[in-house]
């Protein structure tokens, strides 16, 4: 399935952009981001769930703070070296959503992240997996708590069956570790028409897995789904936590897939048209800048609000080449607009800062703090 601009970006919108922007940058409205934050907070609040942010799209210490205010239990992250920024900066409830193999060197920063936040999670999905950990912070002043992934249906990390989950969760007991819950993530549900099936298959999941770590005689006190399509039909039954991470920011195909409002779009690419020729222009957003991450049901590397129609075909390096179907209404040679990126994870660890619009109109640029920390 291919989605067309014109059935799906014709009702976005962007406020209005700074002036004097040395394109192309990533501009970032902050009224829009709390309102997420709101958004998604609030409606946890009123379920009962907790929300544990993955920080992965952001990267932003001041972007965590201002969830932490507004209510989130801790933070999500997806490598050591997020953590590790995080950590350095005061942070201390954080959770690492990936199953760390701990090498002698992954290790020794497991066992430094463990000392120095006062609540330090690490996911497993494997028996080896578990092994390595205990052996990494053995010694240590407490037990290092680990959360079993559960693969419920994306078919990346995860083990397969309850009783796997079991499994692991009493090698990690062995290996001296704390067994503090299970979590998944609904990454399936990225698709037009599959959010709902995808957030049942976390909550059938987990609620299974719990079983049978119950049976086995643990406690499973945290149920944690995660993933912004299913932020909201994962959050159900046994659930717990909720760690959602696009809907901070926004971006297209989260509102394509109805995840976010089209208000939600709280981040865009500001580029300058450089070329213009028949049929077609140039921004100077290319894929070191918008990416080329494009689901099989988009069509075009972005979108832009103020010209519905047009389609971001190719991406260079540093040009966006742009078709303008006939009649369409276009920009001219030298005006800055305003891309909404596809896929807004990426975009952010491309940049060292982004332009931060106020409500008020004042504008300031905050550090990517955690950019390039990919392992």
């Amino acid at each position: 399935m291919t989605t067309t601009p014109s059935a799906t970006v014709d009702a976005l919108s962007f406020p209005a952009l700074p002036g004097a922007l040395d394109t192309p940058r990533v501009v970032v409205d902050l009224a829009r981001v709390e309102r997420n934050i709101a958004r998604l907070q609030g409606e946890m609040d009123r379920r009962g769930i907790a929300v544990r942010p993955h920080t992965k799209t952001h990267k932003s210490v001041s972007v965590a703070r201002l969830q932490l205010e507004a209510g989130a239990r801790g933070i999500t992250v997806g490598t050591l070296g997020e953590a590790e920024v995080f950590a350095a900066a005061g942070l201390t409830d954080m959770f690492v959503a990936y199953p760390v193999w701990a090498d002698a060197a992954k290790g020794a920063r497991i066992r430094a992240l463990h000392e120095a936040v006062a609540s330090f999670s690490v996911g497993v999905d494997s028996v080896a997996g578990a092994e390595r950990l205990g052996v990494a912070v053995a010694g240590g002043r407490r037990p290092l708590r680990i959360l079993v992934e559960i693969d419920p249906g994306l078919h990346r990390t995860g083990v397969g069956s309850p009783d796997a989950a079991a499994e692991v969760a009493l090698a990690a007991k062995t290996a001296g570790l704390e067994v503090a819950g299970i979590f998944s993530h609904g990454g399936h549900g990225y698709r037009p028409g599959g959010t709902a099936d995808a957030g049942a298959d976390e909550v059938r999941t987990l609620t299974a897995a719990a079983a049978a770590l119950r049976s086995e005689g643990f406690d499973t006190p945290t149920i944690s789904a995660g993933s912004t399509p299913t932020m909201l039909s994962a959050a159900a039954g046994a659930v717990t936590e909720m760690r959602a991470g696009t809907y901070a920011y926004g971006d297209r195909q989260q509102w394509v897939l109805g995840a976010i409002p089209a208000e939600g779009c709280a981040v865009a690419v500001a580029a300058t048209v450089v070329s213009v020729a028949d049929g077609r222009l140039v921004v100077d957003a290319g894929a070191k800048m918008l990416t080329k991450d494009r689901a099989d049901w988009l069509t075009g590397f972005g979108a832009f609000p103020a010209y519905p129609d047009l389609v971001i075909d190719r991406l260079n390096d540093y040009h966006g080449v742009v078709t303008i179907p006939p009649g369409a209404s276009a920009p001219v040679i030298g005006e800055v607009v305003a891309i909404v990126p596809n896929h807004i994870c990426p975009v952010i660890d491309l940049v060292d800062s982004v332009v931060v619009v106020a409500a008020d109109g004042s504008v300031a640029d905050w550090p990517v703090d955690a950019r390039g920390r990919s392992g």
